[in-house]
């Protein structure tokens, strides 16, 4: 174990570092006024947005990016003065102000190429491998996109009707997190500030005033935004000493994206089409990169069948922070990318016999690259067991039968078996 003195050093530095952290507030840098939109339609949809630097840096980030930056650095070398080069919670701590320091960086070049290096950075590349000799995520992605496409054309399975307006939506799915996430206390409340249908918050989630949903859209937040992003804040923020747990760097989105995305998946609220805009994300962010622009995105999205308003918010996540005629903003490959790392850890750990230790993904806001080190400061009692734990994580039996027959059943040839059964169907 380590010494108290220690710990209560470490409470004193993380304290720090979230109030550092606290002003930076990345996609309210880089989001497009509700003006742009209003001139593109008026243009027809025929023209880019006109948006360049000079557009970014006219907004008031409520800081100032460099004098930032130099506090965090001030932190970091504190940090290490105090608690020692060595010290795993100095590693830690030290990381996320490198990380804090890189997206201080990238806020600053907004409108400019390096925008998007520095994105790349933070989030990845969709051409990026997660192994050597394997698909790249943009390949996994056009894997993926074939067997949903197949679906939606065939429209076996159609969307729930999106009746429930969004003053009903707060009310249903308030009661809905609540029930399900006891002793957090999760206020659901409309917004008419955010560019999605919803967004997580440390206690809340807000809702799109003037975006009808389906019981499943509400079902899917409640297990995506509920129980991983607002829960994860809440287990960071009741930790003892680490409370930096409760803010996320980039790579921590990544792995968030991943869990939130997972626990759609296995409490059966994903939908086919919902799994089918998360890879079309990664499709445009790729296409941008190869040399599409904003009109482009957008054409491609009205194309297959979005309507003009969703098109529109879709293109623009991905140039958002660049032009419209530059390189892309990343983000949107965490859901995807996320979601391959966090499933094939959760493998791994089943092979390993350490399943045990999967609960510590939520002691808050951590990326997989950290797990190793989270469950050392875990096991010195610097880390407390996460306080909320959704029901797949907290009885494990489940989540560990169904992976272990996925691996089975994922070495037998698909190829064969879609030969020997193919003949079954009409």
């Amino acid at each position: 174990m380590i010494d108290k003195a220690l710990l209560l050093k470490t409470r004193e530095l993380s304290d720090q570092l979230v109030a550092l952290q606290t002003p930076i507030r990345i996609l309210d840098a880089i989001n497009w006024d509700k003006q742009i939109k209003e001139e593109f339609f008026r243009q027809k949809c025929q023209k880019n947005p006109v948006i360049d630097r000079a557009y970014y840096q006219q907004r008031d980030l409520g800081f100032v990016p460099s004098e930032l930056r130099q506090a965090f650095s001030t932190l970091q070398r504190n940090i290490i003065n105090q608690l020692g080069q060595l010290n795993p919670i100095a590693q830690y701590m030290g990381k996320m102000c490198s990380e804090y320091k890189t997206v201080l960086s990238m806020l600053e070049y907004r409108g400019t190429p390096e925008f998007h290096d520095l994105s790349v950075e933070l989030f990845g590349h969709p051409k990026d491998l997660f192994h050597a000799g394997e698909p790249s995520l943009t390949e996994l992605a056009n894997m993926l996109e074939r067997p949903l496409k197949n679906l939606l054309i065939a429209d076996i399975l159609p969307d729930d009707p999106k009746n429930i307006a969004a003053s009903d939506a707060v009310r249903i799915l308030s009661e809905q997190v609540n029930a399900s996430m006891v002793g957090i206390n999760v206020e659901v409340m409309l917004s008419d500030g955010i560019v999605s249908d919803a967004a997580a918050g440390a206690n809340n989630i807000k809702l799109n005033k003037d975006v009808k949903f389906s019981q499943r859209e509400l079902d899917i937040l409640e297990v995506h935004e509920g129980w991983i992003h607002v829960g994860t804040t809440q287990n960071g923020l009741a930790q003892p000493y680490l409370t930096c747990l409760s803010k996320g760097t980039p790579s921590s989105t990544v792995t968030q994206e991943g869990l939130a995305v997972l626990t759609e998946i296995i409490t059966l609220k994903s939908t086919p089409r919902r799994l089918s805009k998360l890879v079309n994300r990664i499709q445009a962010v790729t296409k941008v990169i190869d040399g599409a622009e904003f009109v482009d995105i957008y054409r491609d999205y009205v194309a297959q069948g979005l309507s003009q308003d969703e098109s529109y918010t879709l293109a623009q996540r991905v140039f958002r922070g660049s032009t419209p005629t530059g390189l892309p903003f990343t983000k949107d490959i965490a859901y995807i990318k996320g979601f391959v790392l966090v499933y094939n850890l959760i493998r791994v750990a089943i092979q390993l016999g350490r399943i045990d230790q999967l609960p510590l993904l939520l002691v808050g806001k951590i990326s997989i690259d950290d797990f190793r080190l989270i469950t050392q400061l875990h096991s010195l009692g610097v880390i407390e067991s996460p306080k909320f734990v959704p029901p797949h994580f907290k009885d494990l039996r489940g989540l560990a039968t169904w992976l272990s027959f996925g691996r089975f059943i994922g070495d037998l040839s698909f190829e064969q078996l879609e030969n020997d059964y193919k003949p079954l169907f009409l």
